[in-house]
């Protein structure tokens, strides 16, 4: 039998269609979990091997390490992908990111499906608000769909970010609206405003 590793994905599904029941599991190391600290925030991350195909491990492993009784944000890629999927389940709360553009809208609508199939509350932010059309912003009123956050294409964002420098210490209008934002997501998923 001819196996190749390096594409599973970890599901199981090999194993449980296997007529001859010749397929067994065996773990492999696919990345490592890092931990830290910075400004008085702890982070987690799973940094996975270059090449490695299989992240959902490794974000398991990641979403295990962070405290029960911790208000945590799991930062996920764009889309609907496999590790996306593992991010968020078990969240409390999704907080879709999207852009005005009819490509936003299009990932938007296929993000909200994958919460909705999930079970999850959600809201969405809309980046870089003022460029493209006003699509995104219909269709969640349409779908009465709350957003929470509306952020301008503001260059001075990318220049902060370009220097490595986090936009709401460097431009300090924008720390009353993220710390709303991050008071309006502990609300809607129920949990306690601390920020541990």
């Amino acid at each position: 039998m001819l196996t190749f590793p390096e594409l599973c994905h970890g599901c199981g599904g090999c194993s449980l269609v296997c007529p001859e029941d010749a397929i067994r599991e065996s773990p492999r190391e696919v990345g490592v979990v890092e931990e830290g600290s910075g400004d008085g925030v702890a982070f987690v991350q799973g940094r996975l091997r270059v090449g490695e195909a299989m992240a959902p491990p490794l974000i398991r492993e990641v979403k295990k390490s962070i405290p029960a009784d911790h208000n945590a944000i799991v930062d996920a890629s764009p889309g609907t992908s496999c590790p996306v999927i593992e991010s968020i389940k078990g969240s409390d709360f999704v907080l879709l990111v999207t852009e005005p553009t009819p490509f936003g809208l299009n990932d938007l609508k296929l993000a909200m499906d994958m919460v909705r199939e999930l079970g999850l509350p959600f809201a969405v932010v809309i980046n870089r608000s003022d460029v493209g059309d006003d699509s995104v912003k219909r269709y969640c009123a349409e779908e009465k769909i709350e957003v929470l956050l509306e952020i301008p294409d503001d260059r001075r964002i990318a220049e902060a970010y370009s220097r490595g420098q986090i936009a709401v210490q460097v431009i300090p209008e924008y720390s009353d609206k993220f710390l709303d934002l991050w008071e309006r997501v502990i609300a809607s998923a129920g949990r306690p405003a601390g920020l541990s």
